[in-house]
C-alpha cells in the first residue's frame, strides 16, 4: 500500500509526531479497518470506514480504556503500545490508536484454553469502573435496522424481533464490562500464548453474550459439540457461571446482530461469506420470538 494512501498517512505521521520513526509498512489488515505493522514491536490500527454507522472516537476511547485495564491487571489480551499515549488518536480524518506486535503461531488454540483465558478477562474487568453503555451492540444494531433497508421486510422485522426481545431478556441477568466481540477472529495464539484483541465493541451485559460469541459457529453453524462443551467446561471450572437461559437468548440475538452487520461489514460477500449469512437467518427464522 503506497504511502501517500490517507490512512497509511495517518498512521506514519501520528507516530513520527510521537517520536517513533516507522522503519517498514507492512499491511497486516485491510478492511473496514486498516492494521499496519510500522517497526519491530508497532502495529496502527487505523478505522477506514469514516462513513460507517460509527463516527467520532468515543467508542475507541473506551477500547483503549478497557485494554490498559487488562494489561496493567495482567489479563490474557495484545497492550496498547507503551510508547505513545493511549489516545485515541485522530489524524487526516481517521480515528486510531496503537499496540504491541505479537508474533502468531499456527496452532489452532485449545478449547480449554479458550474457556480459561475468557473468564480471566471477565474477572478483571469485573473492577472496570468507568461507565460503559448497557447492551450496546444489540441496540446499536436495532438502530442500524431502524434507519436503513438491508434485508427483504420479513427478514428485516424477524431480526428487529429478535433483537428487541433480546434487550427485554437480558436486561434482566446480571451485568458486568465484557469484550463484546469475542469470536474466533479476535483471539490470537502467540509466541506468548493466547491473547484476546480488539476491543472496540465492549460495552456492559451478561458474560453469556462474549461465551455465546466465541461458541457461535462451533455450535450453531458447524455442529462441533465437543469444543463447545470443552470451552464451557473450562469458562466454568476456572470459577465462571453461564445460565442456560441467558446463553440461549444470547446464541440468538449474536445471530441478529451479526446478520444485521454483515451488509455493512461485506457489501461484496464471497461464496462463503453468503452462504453463512443465509445459514443465520434460516436458523434465526426456526426459532420463535
Amino acid at each position: 500500500m503506497p504511502a501517500s494512501d490517507l490512512p497509511t498517512r495517518a498512521a506514519i505521521e501520528t507516530a513520527i509526531a510521537h517520536g517513533i520513526t516507522p522503519d517498514r509498512c507492512l499491511v497486516l489488515q485491510d478492511a473496514s479497518t486498516l492494521v499496519l505493522r510500522l517497526t519491530e514491536t508497532l502495529v496502527a490500527r487505523v478505522v477506514q470506514d469514516t462513513a460507517g454507522p460509527r463516527q467520532g472516537t468515543e467508542w475507541f476511547a473506551r477500547e483503549n480504556a478497557i485494554a490498559a485495564h487488562l494489561t496493567q491487571h495482567g489479563a490474557p489480551v495484545i497492550p496498547l503500545h507503551p510508547d505513545l499515549p493511549p489516545g485515541p488518536h485522530e489524524h487526516l480524518g481517521y480515528p486510531l490508536n496503537f499496540w504491541q506486535f505479537v508474533t502468531r503461531v499456527e496452532a489452532e488454540p485449545d478449547p480449554r484454553e479458550i474457556g480459561r483465558t475468557l473468564h480471566r478477562c471477565h474477572a478483571v474487568m469485573r473492577s472496570f469502573t468507568e461507565p460503559l453503555p448497557k447492551l450496546a451492540i444489540i441496540s446499536e444494531s436495532l438502530e442500524i435496522l431502524r434507519e436503513r433497508q438491508l434485508f427483504p421486510k420479513a427478514t428485516q422485522q424477524m431480526l428487529r424481533g429478535h433483537l428487541t426481545s433480546s434487550l427485554e431478556v437480558l436486561n434482566d441477568f446480571p451485568h458486568q464490562p465484557l469484550h463484546g466481540d469475542a469470536h474466533m477472529g479476535n483471539l490470537m495464539n502467540t509466541t506468548i500464548g493466547l491473547l484476546w484483541t480488539d476491543w472496540e465493541d465492549t460495552f456492559a451485559g451478561p458474560v453469556e453474550w462474549d461465551v455465546a460469541s466465541i461458541i457461535w459457529n462451533a455450535q450453531i453453524l458447524e455442529e462441533d459439540h465437543e469444543t463447545v462443551r470443552q470451552i464451557l467446561d473450562a469458562y466454568r471450572g476456572a470459577g465462571g457461571e453461564i445460565d442456560d437461559r441467558a446463553l440461549n437468548q444470547c446464541l440468538i440475538a449474536r445471530a441478529a446482530v451479526i446478520t444485521a452487520w454483515y451488509p455493512i461489514l461485506y457489501p461484496n460477500p464471497n461464496s462463503d461469506r453468503q452462504d453463512k449469512l443465509k445459514r443465520r437467518i434460516e436458523w434465526l427464522e426456526t426459532i420463535k420470538g
